[in-house]
């Protein structure tokens, strides 16, 4: 069973205290989201492979480690995924995105796909799955679902708020895929929010209701 993270680093959570308050405004939301996601993206990117290079310096030679041409892509699940991708871009400004498509049927609270664009080496790359938030988990098991159909097989989860009900059903459907998260919430609600959560996040990334 792959690893969940939660990352209490201090930054992350004082930014995510701010985030879930219901009097925060769309501006300062979607920027928190950006900044929670790109603090998480170092995390996330601990372990990629390195190599040593020779770089001259104005003084003399140096011995530094760069990214060992590991290629490496983002898939937001659309469309509040979209929220936490520009600030990961810019770490990370070589990688290419992908978008999945997802809403969840009000009445069965099932994922429904409506859109899905790849990279072609889609299958070669390092892929994350970025979401804000890991509810009943349905979203995220179909997204990992659909990149594994293209033959994706270096796969990681990165949600800002998750639940164990979700977390549960990512494990259990993809149990080679590892969960990033800023904060394990109590639980879901009988609307499948996540309690105590912060909302609907696409609504409030982008002022919609």
């Amino acid at each position: 069973m792959a690893e969940v993270h939660i990352l209490e680093h201090p930054l992350i959570q004082h930014k995510l205290a701010i985030l879930r308050n219901k009097d925060t405004g769309v501006k300062e939301f979607r920027e928190l989201i950006g900044e929670i996601a790109g603090l998480m993206c170092y995390e996330a990117t601990r372990n990629l492979p390195t190599q040593e290079i020779q770089v001259q310096t104005p003084v003399d030679t140096a011995t530094c480690r760069v990214l060992a041409g590991k290629k490496l892509a983002i898939v937001p699940v659309l469309r509040a995924g979209l929220g936490m991708v520009d600030t990961m871009i810019q770490l990370i400004p070589s990688a290419k995105v992908g978008h999945i498509g997802l809403y969840r049927d009000p009445e069965t609270h099932q994922p429904v796909e409506y859109y899905c664009k790849l990279p072609e080496d889609i299958e070669s790359r390092q892929v994350f799955v970025v979401d804000p938030m890991l509810a009943t988990g349905g979203s995220a098991v179909a997204a990992i679902g659909f990149l594994k159909a293209h033959g994706c097989k270096h796969i990681v989860m990165m949600n800002i708020i998750g639940c164990p009900e979700g977390v549960r059903a990512v494990q259990a459907a993809h149990p080679d895929v590892e969960i990033y998260l800023a904060a394990m919430d109590e639980k879901l609600n009988e609307h499948a929010y996540i309690v105590p959560g912060l909302g609907d996040a696409g609504d409030r990334i982008f002022g919609t209701k």
